[in-house]
């Protein structure tokens, strides 16, 4: 008996292994040019929060992970021709998106903040950008906020590809600022030689109609497997503090934001 029970155990680890090795890997879709995000290294391999928090959470749910580069804005596009099987770019929980696209809980939460000359005065009426233009990324949600909210107080609104591209432009006087999330600006420009001589103005943004619930991470729509093994995930490395250990690798406050009441 005992060893039809060892030759049993013995199967049944086979065929976990087995099982896992055959599982398809998760390809996730990223970005990486969201310093200090997602950003590439001089050898060309990919770094950042984002990408340490996805590799932390597939060692957690035990699944090979493939990471696949994209432009923000083909990000969803992608996922919906089943080019990749989730999102993990630093992508904003918002009504619009969802009608695209399901989200897990949320991984992080930052405010919007606009960057200008130091020195410059925009109130919270937003009246002083009468005139001014203003660069953002095409497709992120911050180019929906500027053109709803700056635009109608005159900003010109200037779409670009990637954030690092108004970043050059914003250090050559061809723009006047950049409204994006406040800790990429600060670490991705601010922080650099480039940002010198710039600061934050005006104030911080969190309306939900623009900026939603967090940073979640994007699945197809009726993706519930995959939805809750990163959600269980998520707390995981939040509980077990594979999270915090990530988090203290970039930044020196909680990016994870306050807990939900």
């Amino acid at each position: 008996m005992k060893k039809l029970a060892l030759l049993g155990a013995l199967a049944l680890s086979v065929f976990s292994l087995v099982s896992h090795a055959d599982e398809k890997p998760l390809k996730i879709g990223i970005e990486a040019a969201y310093p200090p995000f997602a950003f590439k290294q001089p050898d060309g391999s990919i770094a950042g929060f984002d990408y340490d928090i996805g590799n932390a959470l597939c060692t957690e749910m035990k699944v090979k992970c493939t990471w696949v580069e994209q432009e923000f804005d083909g990000l969803i596009p992608a996922l919906k021709v089943r080019k990749i099987d989730a999102i993990l770019s630093s992508m904003s929980i918002t009504d619009d998106r969802k009608k695209s696209v399901d989200f897990t809980n949320r991984y992080y939460l930052t405010p919007a903040r606009l960057v200008m000359k130091d020195g410059t005065t925009v109130s919270d009426s937003l009246a002083e950008l009468k005139g001014k233009k203003i660069g953002v990324q095409r497709g992120s949600i911050h180019n929906r906020f500027a053109n709803e909210v700056l635009a109608p107080q005159g900003a010109t609104v200037v779409p670009y590809g990637t954030q690092n591209e108004i970043y050059l432009d914003v250090a050559a006087g061809r723009l006047d600022g950049t409204v994006a999330d406040a800790t990429l600006l600060e670490d991705g420009f601010l922080k650099t030689d480039a940002g010198k001589g710039f600061a934050f103005v005006g104030p911080a943004f969190t309306d939900a109609k623009y900026f939603g619930d967090g940073i979640g991470i994007a699945v197809r729509k009726g993706d519930k497997a995959n939805l809750d093994r990163i959600n269980a995930a998520i707390a995981a490395i939040r509980a077990n503090g594979e999270y915090k250990k990530i988090q203290d690798k970039y930044f020196n406050f909680d990016i994870y934001g306050p807990e939900a009441k």
